[in-house]
C-alpha cells in the first residue's frame, strides 16, 4: 500500500509538471506572437533599408567601426535607411552613420542575460525589443534591402549563413549581401571553396549569392545598382 501510495503521488506530480509546462508553453506562443504583431507593425512603415551587422565589441578606435560609420552615410546617400542589430560596436557605428546623415536609423534589440543596451543612435520611433533572436531575424530577412556583414564573431556568422541559405533554396527573394572587409572574410570564403565546393556541398553559382569589398562606396553602389529601376517590397 506504501509503494502504492508513493506511485499515486510521483504520478499526481508528474502530470502537474506536464500541466505546468503546457501552460507556459501556451504563453510562449503569445509572447511569440506579440513579438511579430509589434514587430510587422513598427517594420512596416520604415523607408526601405540596408542591414548591417559586425561585432558589439568593436571600438570607436577601430578601423571597421569607422569604416562602418562612413558605409553608413553611404547608403543613405544612396536613398536607403539603415537597420542593426541595435547594439554597440558596429552596430552602434551604423546607428551613428544614419543618424549623422539624417538617414532613417532603425534598432532591431535583443535582451539577453548580460542585457545589450541600445545605442544612443537608433530613431526612437524605431527601435524594438525582442526576447526571441528567431522572431528578430524574421525582421531583418523580410524588410532588409540589402546585408552588409561587418567582421564579427557567431553571432555575424550566423545571420551571414542563415540569409545565405534563404536565398540559395528561394525562401526569400533575392538581394545583395556583402561581406565587408578582404582581410576578414577572405580565408572563410577560401575554406568554402576548398572544402564545401570541392565536395560538391555547394555549386559555383552559390558563390555568386555574395560580393566582398573594402569600399563603404562600393557596398553601397552594388546595393543601389541591384535595386534600381525595381520597386522595393518586403522579402516574404
Amino acid at each position: 500500500m506504501q509503494n502504492g501510495h508513493m506511485n499515486g503521488n510521483g504520478n499526481e506530480k508528474l502530470l502537474e509538471e506536464q500541466l505546468i509546462a503546457s501552460q507556459d508553453d501556451l504563453w510562449r506562443i503569445f509572447r511569440i506572437m506579440a513579438e511579430f504583431t509589434e514587430g510587422f507593425e513598427t517594420m512596416s512603415k520604415i523607408k526601405p533599408s540596408v542591414a548591417i551587422f559586425g561585432s558589439a565589441r568593436s571600438k570607436p578606435e577601430d578601423k571597421y567601426y569607422k569604416l562602418a560609420v562612413q558605409t553608413a552615410k553611404e547608403v543613405v546617400k544612396r536613398g536607403f535607411g539603415v537597420i542593426t542589430g541595435g547594439g554597440g560596436g558596429i552596430m552602434e557605428a551604423a546607428n551613428k552613420g544614419a543618424k549623422e546623415s539624417n538617414g532613417s536609423s532603425t534598432g532591431v534589440n535583443i535582451m539577453l542575460p548580460h542585457e545589450q543596451l541600445p545605442n544612443p543612435y537608433i530613431d526612437t520611433d524605431k527601435l524594438l525589443y525582442f526576447r526571441y533572436f528567431f522572431v528578430r531575424k524574421v525582421m531583418f530577412f523580410k524588410y532588409a534591402q540589402g546585408y552588409i556583414l561587418f567582421p564579427g564573431g557567431f553571432g555575424t556568422f550566423d545571420e551571414s549563413f542563415e540569409v545565405l541559405t534563404l536565398i540559395q533554396t528561394g525562401k526569400t527573394t533575392q538581394f545583395p549581401v556583402i561581406f565587408f572587409g578582404h582581410e576578414y572574410w577572405d580565408s572563410l570564403i577560401e575554406w568554402i571553396k576548398e572544402k564545401p565546393l570541392k565536395n560538391k556541398y555547394v555549386s559555383e553559382k552559390d558563390l555568386d549569392l555574395f560580393s566582398v569589398t573594402d569600399d563603404p562606396h562600393e557596398a553601397a553602389s552594388i546595393i543601389y545598382r541591384f535595386h534600381k529601376g525595381k520597386k522595393l517590397t518586403p522579402n516574404f
